[in-house]
């Protein structure tokens, strides 16, 4: 099993916030995180290149692992060192994003119930997200809230599971305990007033 770069994987979203986003990801590599998956996926593709090249800028002077959202061809044009495919994307997809972008990329897939951990598990995916583990507002589609016993059943597909939807500082220890790799937070870094003192606050949970 290929370890994570990191029990903290910062989502970003450049909604609901007053500063420009490359500076929220400023700040939270600034308080610690080493992972950034570069999401805004509903910008139009020369936009979301322009500020993709500005988080890479940012991701790499830090020492930070990047990956993107859903875009093979950008995840290449950015230097990135992964991508994060949607639910379903079998071992065709996932084979066609390493020809890409080497074999040393980190390929995630995003899961809703353990069932689909294991079909990505199958079809050779690196790690899962599973969403949501609590109820969350950014994601309301993906059926009732999964709780720690979600990630547990799903950590039986063998791959390592990033535990997203509603995780916050005090939810960590449950996420740990049923034994996810890492947690995945979008609006507690992205909207909080310090980015950088939240990006703390979540990394010392993880290790308390």
């Amino acid at each position: 099993m290929r370890p994570l770069p990191s029990r903290l994987l910062a989502v970003t979203d450049r909604h609901g916030q007053s500063r420009l986003l490359a500076d929220t990801v400023q700040a939270v590599l600034g308080g610690g995180a080493r992972w950034v998956w570069f999401r805004d996926r509903d910008l139009e593709p020369e936009v979301r290149l322009r500020l993709g090249t500005e988080i890479a800028a940012r991701t790499r002077a830090a020492g930070a692992f990047l990956t993107v959202g859903g875009d093979v061809a950008l995840a290449r044009a950015l230097g990135a060192d992964g991508v994060h495919l949607g639910g379903g994307s079998g071992p065709e997809a996932i084979a066609a994003a390493r020809e890409v972008l080497g074999r040393g990329a980190l390929i995630g897939v995003s899961a809703h119930t353990p069932a689909e951990a294991q079909i990505a598990a199958t079809a050779g995916a690196d790690y899962v997200t599973l969403s949501p583990i609590y109820p969350t507002a950014s994601k309301p589609g993906y059926g009732p809230a999964l709780g720690p016993a979600g990630i547990a059943a799903a950590r039986r597909a063998g791959l390592p599971v990033v535990a997203l939807g509603g995780v916050t500082v005090e939810r960590i220890p449950d996420c740990r305990a049923a034994g996810a790799a890492c947690v995945a937070v979008m609006g507690g870094l992205m909207r909080a007033a310090d980015p950088a003192a939240a990006a703390r606050a979540f990394l010392a949970a993880w290790t308390a």
